[in-house]
């Protein structure tokens, strides 16, 4: 038998994202979020959900646009700092020592040191409760070519995302590959 947690948020892993926006005065910011994810296919989709309070928030609703750095295991440290510090009171990509790249595509920054990014033009926003999620198609995705594997997409073991694990507030490195996608179910089938 299980144990009962209750009603929370308990579910594993969640990503560690930067979403990328410009602040009222034109001024790139940061901030890190780790409820979001793939939601669509086609057309190609990410969901982010962010609190009404957020600058974030607000960018988005302005600018109909965001990125999504995703940040490697070395730049933990920053990742940490973008969620907690307000771009109201810091330039976070000065004092992490992180460059701002404008996109060519919406009307946001990325982190040029983050070895994947994914520019999002705002499909659609859902109040939800504390949070509205928000629905970006996917108008490009951008990779150092040192995250690349053989075939040309991003390698996991080279990019080294990280998660978050919300019951513990800790992040943590992605782990060794189990078995290949619609390959190692097959004997059941």
């Amino acid at each position: 038998m299980k144990t009962s947690l209750g009603t929370d948020t308990l579910v594993y892993p969640t990503p560690v994202w930067i979403v990328g926006t410009y602040g009222p005065n034109g001024e790139p910011n940061v901030m890190t979020a780790a409820w979001g994810g793939v939601c669509c296919s086609k057309p190609p989709c990410v969901a982010i959900s962010l609190r009404k309070a957020r600058r974030t928030y607000a960018a988005i609703e302005q600018r109909k646009a965001f990125t999504i750095s995703i940040p490697s295991e070395a730049h933990v440290k920053e990742a940490d700092y973008f969620g907690m510090a307000s771009g109201a009171k810091a330039d976070k990509f000065s004092v992490a020592g992180l460059t701002p790249v404008k996109s060519e595509l919406v009307d946001a920054p990325y982190v040029e040191e983050f070895p994947l990014v994914v520019e999002c033009r705002l499909l659609h926003a859902f109040d939800l409760g504390v949070h509205t999620q928000f629905v970006g198609e996917i108008l490009d995705v951008k990779a150092d070519p040192a995250v690349l594997g053989e075939d040309g997409s991003p390698d996991v073991a080279m990019l080294k995302p990280m998660s978050f694990a919300p019951g513990t507030n800790t992040y943590h490195g992605v782990g060794r590959p189990l078995g290949k996608a619609f390959s190692v179910g097959r004997s059941l089938m």
